[in-house]
């Protein structure tokens, strides 16, 4: 899969009929291939396909980061990752706009710098696999902090103001946090999301307890603006 995948980067760039193909002709066209390519009468194992070691814990596992990194073929084990992280982002984008941004940031510059040739081909693989690491640690933070995914994430949005965090201190952001999640569920209604009337009354719910916790006054409309963000990644969650 990770080769058809490269193969698929390269289809991008050149056309051989003389015109750029759109992106759903090729991805159009990769998975006539991979469906030519993959045909069996029995369930296969992709890992023991590829001779990897399945990870026991998780695809993102320190074990399964260890055989990309073992592998022979280094672009192979470089569009491995890409596709691995791209689609680890993509689903976390889905519920927590802070961390999602960050790590495709971090993914994003990584590549940057290899297509620059700052970074050679084991360089930025170690550099995915660091970002594969910091996802893991990432997830041990609601069994340390003891918050929800949702509190999590409106925590990510209030804590992206680093001003704030040392103002109020990491303790101190945890509990508007919750309150966040609480009111702000309370207060969501059905395609709260297109009624302007609605969006500014959960607007004036932010700001107001914003100000009641202490938050930095400088940074409250920006704060407001990533809260709101974020709770229109729920909406639909909330509202049915």
């Amino acid at each position: 899969m990770a080769f058809f995948q490269a193969v698929r980067s390269r289809l991008v760039k050149f056309d051989t009929a003389g015109r750029r193909r759109s992106a759903a002709e090729i991805e159009t066209a990769i998975r006539q291939v991979i469906d030519k390519a993959i045909v069996s009468d029995k369930v296969i194992d992709v890992f023991d396909a590829a001779s990897i070691k399945k990870p026991d814990i998780s695809i993102l596992s320190d074990e399964f980061m260890k055989e990309i990194k073992g592998m022979k073929c280094r672009g192979l084990a470089l569009e491995l990752l890409k596709k691995l992280l791209n689609d680890e982002i993509k689903s976390r984008s889905k519920k927590n706009l802070v961390q999602s941004k960050s790590l495709l940031e971090m993914l994003e510059s990584a590549l940057r710098r290899y297509r620059n040739k700052i970074l050679t081909g084991t360089e930025v693989i170690d550099e995915l696999i660091g970002v594969a690491r910091n996802i893991t640690e990432l997830d041990k933070r609601g069994e340390i902090s003891g918050l929800s995914d949702d509190e999590l994430a409106f925590y990510d949005a209030l804590a992206d103001n680093r001003s704030a965090v040392e103002v109020l201190g990491d303790e101190k952001l945890r509990e508007p946090a919750i309150v966040l999640v609480e009111r702000v569920r309370r207060n969501a209604t059905i395609d709260w999301t297109v009624k302007e009337s609605v969006k500014s009354r959960m607007r004036v719910i932010v700001k107001r307890l914003l100000r009641e916790y202490g938050y930095p006054p400088d940074k409250r409309k920006i704060a407001t603006d990533t809260v709101l963000q974020q709770a229109e990644l729920y909406a639909e969650a909330w509202t049915t």
